[in-house]
């Protein structure tokens, strides 16, 4: 098994980002993130653009997922074309995520000619955020080195599932299907939703809000009074 993903095995790989109005967004906080993290036994993060990307791998070497958001008028956003994952390569990112659901993006490629435009070109290893199993196994097959549940609940076909905890039941059905390794991510909460993943077969767990979102963990605290 690649050496990377021998790292991430059975671990906790921290997402850290934030978005613009949020009072942690920005580099410098996204690494003090990371590093905080990394401290707390994280084996890898998924961070978001280049700058993030770089300010993350000054302070770690472990294995950085890296997206590239780009909201326009699509509805993929998730490092939607090639030049967006050569960005965060070239930033330093060791594994590319792009949403690989077949909807609309910019430039018009399919999630698995992008697929094999990013591993002929840049050469690392991609990770596939899919929604439905379908999805799933058509991106293991176009050559993904992982699969990730995160955009289940996020599409339109998705959005009736419920936002109180991740999709296991895609995250089972998907390990059962494939020898692809399959993370869970999305809506992981909890320490207890996280056992609950790997029970349910995933090579490892992304997390988050639950982690790296302040004003979303304070919500809940302030709901509950």
């Amino acid at each position: 098994m690649n050496e990377i993903l021998k790292a991430l095995q059975g671990g906790l790989i921290v997402s850290c980002q934030a978005n613009e109005g949020n009072p942690m967004y920005g580099p410098t906080l996204m690494a003090a993130f990371a590093a905080a993290a990394e401290l707390g036994g994280a084996v890898g993060f998924r961070a978001n653009g280049p700058a993030d990307v770089a300010a993350i791998r000054k302070i770690t070497q472990r294995p950085i997922i890296g997206i590239y958001k780009q909201r326009e008028e699509w509805p993929v956003y998730i490092t939607p074309t090639l030049q967006a994952a050569r960005d965060v390569v070239a930033a330093g990112a060791t594994i590319v995520a792009l949403d690989a659901t077949h909807q609309a993006r910019k430039g018009g490629l399919s999630p698995e000619a992008l697929i094999a435009q990013i591993k002929t070109e840049l050469g690392c290893l991609v990770m596939a955020d899919i929604d439905t199993l379908d999805e799933g196994l058509a991106a293991a097959a176009a050559g993904a080195d992982i699969v990730a549940t995160t955009m289940s609940g996020y599409t339109s076909r998705t959005r009736h599932i419920s936002h109180d905890g991740p999709d296991l039941r895609l995250l089972r059905e998907l390990a059962q299907r494939t020898p692809t390794p399959i993370i869970c991510e999305g809506r992981v909460h909890t320490p207890a939703q996280m056992a609950a993943a790997f029970d349910a077969g995933a090579f490892a767990v992304v997390v988050g809000t639950a982690i790296t979102n302040p004003t979303e963990v304070t919500k809940k605290f302030v709901q509950a009074v």
